[in-house]
């Protein structure tokens, strides 16, 4: 990977942004799927936007060379134009450890995944890129502009995934999958009559849209199949929790729950711990538990994988 290269396609991505933001007076997220469609053309009116795009060919990016630009993009973007909460990107240090897991949970060669909230893609680049397996990758993401995002950015970067429009927590028409993949958002689902139908739907209030995601993307997961959430620290012990756990005791085992250190996110309260479980099968072991305490210690992270490849090895 070529940083000098990284540096210099995100100053031209940059730059073609700024200046399709002072021409179409619209935000710089808007701007930024007009300069993919721009650079997929490869001609544009303005001659300093197609002489970048021009010179951004030339430098013939890796696809993991892209993804980077797009992210030091999306941080300078956020500074001015935050996205909420919800939409932010997965930290690549996550990324790493997700995909880790699904090359190793998964012994086949060729696997389904579909990514429930798939936000910008950045996440689904990031496997796709770093997987060691052959992946059928499929995200789902209900917001107009993060879907025409990630769909974007995927076109430029010649990245082979599909992206589909829709609200998970209504019945979609999917193929059952090999993994389901979610950095689950944390919230209430607004539509009570849709909750409802779910047997996690609180009956006192709203219920939560996690619990709801987490419901209906086992739907989705062949027999035996595993799903891994990125999930609040409490989400076995909120105050919906008695109605997951119900569910869960019927139609999941939870195979391993993996703590995140706090500051990777912006609050305690928004803090996220990682929850692999399995459509249910005859539990064979004991669940793998662990406190990750530094992403970036190398050694801890050597600990890490290889107890975690010691546990699946039984």
């Amino acid at each position: 990977m070529n940083f000098e290269k990284i540096e210099q396609a995100y100053g031209l991505l940059l730059e073609n942004v700024q200046t399709i933001q002072n021409l179409l007076v619209t935000n710089g997220y808007d701007a930024l799927i007009e300069q993919n469609a721009a650079y997929l053309s490869a001609v544009h009116d303005h001659q300093v936007i197609e002489q970048n795009n021009q010179t951004l060919k030339k430098l013939k990016l890796t696809k993991e060379e892209w993804r980077r630009s797009f992210q030091f993009l999306f941080i300078k973007l956020n500074q001015t134009e935050p996205l909420q909460y919800n939409h932010q990107f997965t930290p690549d240090s996550i990324g790493f450890i997700l995909t880790f897991l699904l090359d190793h949970l998964l012994e086949k060669e060729n696997i389904t995944v579909l990514e429930i909230g798939s936000g910008t893609g950045n996440l689904a680049q990031t496997i796709l890129n770093h997987s060691q397996k052959k992946l059928d990758y499929l995200g789902i993401e209900v917001d107009d502009l993060l879907i025409d995002l990630s769909a974007s950015i995927a076109d430029v970067m010649k990245a082979e995934i599909s992206f589909a429009q829709g609200d998970a927590v209504r019945p979609q028409i999917l193929k059952e999958s090999d993994l389901i993949l979610s950095d689950l958002p944390i919230g209430y689902y607004p539509d009570d009559s849709i909750a409802s139908r779910y047997k996690v739907a609180s009956s006192e209030e709203k219920t939560y849209a996690h619990h709801l995601l987490m419901e209906q993307s086992l739907k989705y997961l062949q027999q035996g199949g595993y799903a891994i959430f990125l999930a609040p620290n409490d989400l076995l012990t909120s105050p919906q929790s008695d109605l997951l756990k119900s569910w869960l005791q019927a139609e999941a085992s939870i195979v391993a729950m993996i703590a995140l250190p706090s500051n990777l996110f912006g609050a305690q309260s928004m803090a996220k711990s990682i929850f692999v479980l399995q459509k249910k099968t005859v539990q064979q072991q004991m669940p793998f538990v662990y406190p990750l305490q530094d992403l970036q210690d190398a050694q801890a992270m050597q600990d890490f994988t290889a107890k975690f490849k010691k546990w699946k090895q039984g």
